[in-house]
């Protein structure tokens, strides 16, 4: 699929002017012109749009949005939009997309996509014996349940289960909670979810007499994870003067740090969410639910570890895979109003939300390499020096060609400070 002129192959993409990029998206055909427009902000989200989106709106906030290149994700090639304000983000995991590719890309696979709903019940005389009457009344519930989307039933979604949980060592003592397993399709869920338990909460009620208090979707959807996974041919590795087998064996054992270390696997884990959240927040897709299920999924052992694993196949190339909840989706809210969100899932080309959530995940891997391969060779902070140094030129005042010149200069001496920028600055003023 390479080949196709859809393809995610865009040799000396970065090498173009912006309006040269632009223009080569709409010469392929990734993008109509409507589409390229809402990217550029020309016709993004509009303050009016904003008003109707959040309360007190007083404008519209722009961030940075690339295209990482050279994804194939389940043979099918992919320009994946993302926005992000950090430097090397972007380039770090279309590098690693690339070398993902020598070993066939990444494979990527998606559970159904079922949301849990909480259902909190106080005030029990007896939790034993309230659960046991919830579990007998399940069929009748989960048909309530199901009356209040008929749409969602159509298309073959719904509540599916209900489980009851006690929870005995709690500060304000014994309570039950009953998790309603609804199956959302294409949508994130939180609606469709809430709906439910509000609509439950009283016939719960009856049932137990008890008082339900909380009723509210989990953001740990471990029920709807995403999983990715890549072999990197150990002799695309090797770079400089850096060997093939130290690099992978410098990945596997940086790795194992985060592993073991819950201190290390914050930083490794936020290295991942730089490549997840940074495509969440392109298509309009509720990048706080993500992070909060990352973590707590990272933590389920009971000890905070790594979300992804690094080793060696039988040839000894390098074998990483991503595990983690992914609620996405690609109707209703933001991914709807939003014309740049619109535009970024069709820059995918994505049907279904669990593609998306493929393609995320796959992200998230190819970014996790990218950290790991620069700590244990050059050091992290050589991918991020040139565009930091341009940004310490704009905030020294620097603008138009002296950005570029006044960055190189930065870098060149290995100072990229802003008193040392505006010092640059001046002295090219007096001359």
């Amino acid at each position: 699929m390479s080949s196709d002129s859809k393809g995610s192959r865009l040799p000396g993409f970065y090498n173009l002017t912006l309006k040269e990029r632009m223009k080569l998206l709409a010469g392929t055909g990734h993008l109509t012109p409507e589409e390229l427009a809402a990217l550029s902000g020309a016709a993004g989200l509009t303050p009016d749009q904003a008003d109707h989106m959040v309360e007190n709106a007083a404008g519209v906030y722009a961030l940075p949005l690339g295209i990482a290149l050279n994804f194939i994700v389940n043979g099918r090639d992919v320009l994946v939009p993302m926005v992000i304000e950090e430097p090397s983000v972007v380039a770090g995991a279309s590098f690693m997309a690339k070398l993902a590719r020598t070993g066939g890309g990444f494979i990527a696979q998606t559970d159904s996509p079922v949301m849990i709903g909480q259902i909190q019940v106080l005030d029990l005389a007896d939790v034993y014996a309230a659960r046991l009457a919830l579990l007998e009344h399940k069929t009748q519930l989960l048909a309530e349940a199901a009356e209040i989307d008929p749409v969602l039933q159509r298309l073959g979604g719904g509540p599916c289960d209900l489980e009851v949980r006690l929870i005995e060592n709690s500060p304000v003592g014994p309570f039950m909670v009953i998790h309603l397993l609804y199956d959302v399709r294409d949508a994130m869920g939180a609606n469709a979810i809430n709906t439910a338990c509000e609509r439950l909460a009283p016939r719960v009620e009856q049932i137990t007499g008890g008082r339900v208090l909380l009723r509210i979707l989990s953001n740990l959807a471990d029920r709807r994870l995403a999983r990715a996974r890549c072999t990197i041919p150990l002799s695309s590795l090797a770079f400089d003067e850096y060997h093939a087998e130290d690099v992978c064996d410098g990945i596997i054992s940086a790795w194992a740090f985060a592993a073991a270390d819950p201190y290390r696997a914050a930083t490794h884990n936020k290295g991942i969410m730089n490549g997840v959240d940074a495509v969440v927040i392109a298509t309009g897709n509720d990048w706080r639910a993500i992070e909060a299920g990352a973590h707590a999924y990272a933590a389920r052992s009971g000890r905070y570890t790594s979300l992804s694993t690094w080793g060696k196949d039988a040839q000894g190339n390098l074998v990483g895979t991503l595990e983690m909840p992914m609620a996405v989706g690609i109707v209703g809210g933001a991914t709807k109003v939003h014309p740049a969100a619109r535009a970024a899932l069709r820059l995918m080309g994505v049907q279904k939300a669990g593609e998306l959530a493929e393609i995320i995940v796959s992200v998230g891997l190819a970014q996790n390499l990218a950290a790991l391969r620069a700590l244990v060779t050059e050091g992290i902070q050589r991918g991020h020096m040139s565009l930091h140094a341009c940004q310490v030129a704009i905030a020294a005042g620097a603008d138009g060609e002296m950005i570029a010149r006044l960055a190189e200069q930065l870098v060149a001496e290995k100072t990229i400070r802003i008193d040392r920028a505006e010092e640059i600055l001046q002295e090219w003023k007096a001359k």
